[in-house]
């Protein structure tokens, strides 16, 4: 979900969490099987539990069921078994806070964070990959069990395998736990997708 006016802080999030029924309603009537609220820091704006209550709000308009990107994350920790994690984002230092703030109030150990320091959505959707998987791999610490790439505009797909080999520890992006919940949620088989040890539970 790109961020409206394409610029990515607190104001914009905050607009854009008021607009959930709309587009809820605007897909009510497309016959999907599930929605997906694309947004990490959207969906855990105001705190832990506001990921939960996003996604009840577009299932109640709706009628089908939904995920919301934080709520995916937690999802994807808890079944790796993962309680503390490095966590890389391309986000400004008020954004980083802010998910430290909801990763740790949701029961997990943030050992490191470090951001870009992106302004917009063009500059989050620039970087190619391999900046992922370079800002991940120099943020791997012996006491992180695994390695969180947060932001649904950042591009992760294409090196969680090899960052996950690398390392020799999970890896967890905002994408990979979204598509993997939605899948899961609607009990498509994904056993034959490569996207990490999150896609082999």
């Amino acid at each position: 979900m790109l961020l409206e006016d394409g610029v990515a802080d607190m104001e914009t999030l905050e607009r854009m969490s008021h607009d959930v029924e709309r587009c809820a309603r605007l897909l009510e009537t497309t016959n999907v099987d599930v929605i997906a609220y694309s947004c990490t820091t959207g969906s855990l704006l105001k705190g832990e539990g506001f990921e939960t209550e996003i996604e009840q709000r577009i299932e109640d308009i709706a009628e089908v069921p939904a995920v919301a990107t934080a709520a995916s994350i937690k999802r994807a920790l808890d079944t790796l078994g993962i309680e503390s994690i490095s966590v890389a984002t391309p986000y400004i230092e008020e954004l980083n806070e802010l998910e430290v703030d909801y990763l740790e109030e949701s029961g997990y150990e943030v050992v490191d964070i470090y951001g870009l320091s992106c302004q917009t959505d063009e500059e989050i959707c620039a970087y190619h990959p391999e900046t992922a998987y370079q800002q991940a791999r120099s943020m791997d610490r012996e006491d992180a069990e695994g390695i969180f790439i947060s932001c649904t505009g950042y591009r992760t797909f294409e090196i969680i395998e090899q960052l996950e080999k690398d390392l020799d520890k999970p890896v967890v992006t905002s994408n990979q736990a979204t598509l993997w919940d939605a899948l899961r949620t609607i009990g498509v088989d994904y056993s034959e997708l490569e996207l990490g040890s999150l896609f082999r539970h």
